[in-house]
């Protein structure tokens, strides 16, 4: 049985993807991201950054790469691989500068491993994230038309 509580739902342009968000490895990554959801902060922003046989990027309220929140958080990096259906925190250089934007793997991605907070998994809807178009920057971007956590769901 699925926690809908860390349950996270995109409706994107390609369709729904749900991914099983993760606070027994990155508690304070799921919380933030919990709230930005509630607060509507996801919904309709883009995916600026998709890299075929990489990732979907996403996060960017300026739909540039360059933008956040505004509220940094501390690195959770933990054991768990990057691969396929993966959803890691995307930061800059300094390893506490997560803030909103993060990536889905569409491939295994272990050089990754370690160095960026996992925090959830695709559990259905792979083929919509598989679908959505690629470029950097990418021209007429898929979005985030609408992100729920399931137990918020009417």
């Amino acid at each position: 049985m699925a926690d809908n509580e860390n349950t996270l739902i995109l409706e994107t342009t390609q369709g729904p993807v749900t991914i099983e968000m993760r606070p027994d490895l990155a508690p304070g990554h799921v919380a933030r991201i919990k709230e930005l959801v509630r607060e509507g902060f996801y919904d309709g922003i883009v995916f600026h950054r998709v890299i075929d046989g990489f990732m979907a990027q996403t996060g960017c309220p300026q739909g540039t790469g360059m933008g956040g929140s505004g509220q940094k958080l501390k690195a959770e990096f933990n054991r768990e691989p990057h691969v396929r259906g993966t959803a890691s925190m995307a930061r800059a250089q300094s390893p506490d500068s997560g803030d909103s934007q993060f990536f889905i793997c569409f491939d295994n991605a272990s050089f990754l491993d370690g160095q960026y907070t996992v925090w959830g998994k695709v559990i259905e809807g792979m083929e919509n994230v598989d679908k959505i178009k690629r470029g950097e920057p990418v021209q007429n971007p898929d979005k985030i038309v609408k992100a729920s956590i399931a137990a918020d769901a009417g």
